[in-house]
């Protein structure tokens, strides 16, 4: 039932973003550190912008198909714009991204980071799917706790919400990646 309500919801509540971006104080996108740039849906408007101006060599997407097939570069666009892209679909609203898929993406995330290039980390709105997964990054770097990792992502991004559930699985990798190499 979940995932019939996100795709429901999908049109108006992107357009709630698009309207918040232009009358508040949220930015499409913001820097977390010189590796990861936390955001919403990346159009394809704005990737010259995103290649050059910040680097971006790689997109982790955590949206499903639909939510991108319209207004976002497809892996092969991504590609010859010299990008790479790993998606990790997970449902909008409620979903929590599974443990292996926060190792794939920090995976992914750290390599970049080897290069010197950038990520971008995004969903439709850059607040929880994609926060959860910045958040990890954030603890595998720097072995800090969820609650050290969220607070330093709202910091940078203040309308991040990370739900309990999501929090839960921070809990989870935290202790995988933190907790057995003290």
């Amino acid at each position: 039932m979940s995932g019939a309500l996100a795709r429901v919801l999908f049109y108006p509540t992107l357009a709630y973003n698009v309207l918040m971006e232009k009358v508040s104080s949220r930015r499409w996108f913001d820097r977390v550190d010189e590796t990861v740039v936390l955001g919403a849906l990346p159009f394809r408007s704005m990737t010259g912008q995103l290649v050059e101006t910040e680097n971006i060599r790689g997109v982790i997407t955590m949206n499903e198909e639909y939510e991108t097939k319209y207004f976002c570069n497809s892996a092969e666009e991504w590609r010859a714009a010299g990008v790479e892209q790993l998606r990790l679909s997970t449902v909008d609203l409620t979903g929590v991204p599974s443990l292996e898929n926060l190792h794939r993406g920090v995976e992914f995330a750290l390599k970049h980071r080897e290069k010197g290039s950038s990520v971008y980390i995004h969903c439709k709105a850059g607040r929880s799917r994609s926060a959860t997964l910045a958040a990890a990054y954030l603890i595998r770097l720097h072995c800090w706790t969820p609650e050290e990792a969220c607070q330093q992502l709202a910091s940078v991004r203040p309308h991040i919400l990370v739900r309990n559930a999501q929090l839960e699985m921070l809990r989870r990798y935290y202790l995988q990646v933190c907790e057995t190499s003290s």
